[in-house]
């Protein structure tokens, strides 16, 4: 069941996505050669109890850290550990918290150091694709409306769209109804209300869409073919206008 919010608890949720959008910004602005994952986990976490909310991932179905990071061609849910970024590198930084009982959720990947055309080519298209999406999260639209603007940018300029990880409902859960895949498939595709948030995030691999979970850690994602992925994602409310973004940077809103 699809769960509609009010305009307070959308107040709310716009706080916590601030919050999840203020600790990227500062993981962003570490993310360089020589720092290791786990820095930006603790400094993730840090941040986070400052402004009084809670990491939502630390501990969620036993994942063991507050922030995912993901490198090269891991997709998402990479542990942080003591792994020390290069240049050349890619990490995708996907964090959230809870404040005050609401979820928000939000991605980025981030280059390191130099790195060639075609992954800067793979960065660019995949938060376009971002924004593609959302531009089709609007009342009376369904839902695959989204997903089919986010394929079919991405397969246009010759990348794949992951088949096994999609965008989620959120709200007082981290996941809710209804899940947002990145294609268009044949099943679940409601109109879209006021009131609906949405977690929307394509996962982009450079090669093809097929990907496997680490055996070891249960929770890395790979590309099986081992070529790069990218991953931005934002926390959106649907309106009866323009796509409301709830994790955008405003420090405004930040808890003093």
């Amino acid at each position: 069941m699809v769960i509609l919010k009010s305009s307070s608890e959308i107040a709310v949720m716009r706080v916590a996505g601030s919050i999840v959008a203020a600790v990227l910004e500062e993981l962003r602005s570490m993310a360089r050669p020589g720092i290791q994952l786990n820095q930006l986990d603790r400094r993730a976490e840090e941040l986070t109890e400052s402004f009084g909310a809670i990491p939502a991932f630390k501990g969620y179905n036993g994942f063991p850290a507050s922030l995912c990071a993901s490198v090269n061609e891991e997709v998402v849910h990479g542990i942080p550990g003591n792994r020390s970024l290069k240049s050349g590198d890619i990490i995708g930084l996907d964090f959230g918290v809870i404040y005050q009982d609401f979820y928000a959720d939000s991605a980025i990947t981030v280059p390191i150091g130099e790195i060639s055309l075609e992954t800067e080519k793979l960065l660019r298209v995949t938060k376009e694709a971002l924004f593609k999406g959302i531009d089709k999260a609007r009342n009376s639209n369904r839902l695959y409306d989204i997903s089919r603007a986010i394929q079919e940018y991405v397969e246009i300029n010759g990348f794949s769209v992951v088949r096994d990880f999609v965008g989620h409902g959120i709200g007082r859960k981290m996941h809710e109804s209804p899940q947002i895949p990145n294609f268009v498939g044949n099943d679940y595709n409601p109109k879209l209300k006021p009131g609906m948030t949405l977690a929307i995030e394509p996962m982009v691999n450079e090669g093809g869409f097929e990907v496997e979970v680490d055996f070891k850690d249960n929770w890395t994602v790979r590309t099986n073919d081992r070529k790069y992925s990218a991953h931005f994602e934002h926390t959106v409310a649907i309106t009866d206008g323009e796509p409301d973004i709830l994790t955008l940077y405003r420090p405004e809103l930040l808890p003093k």
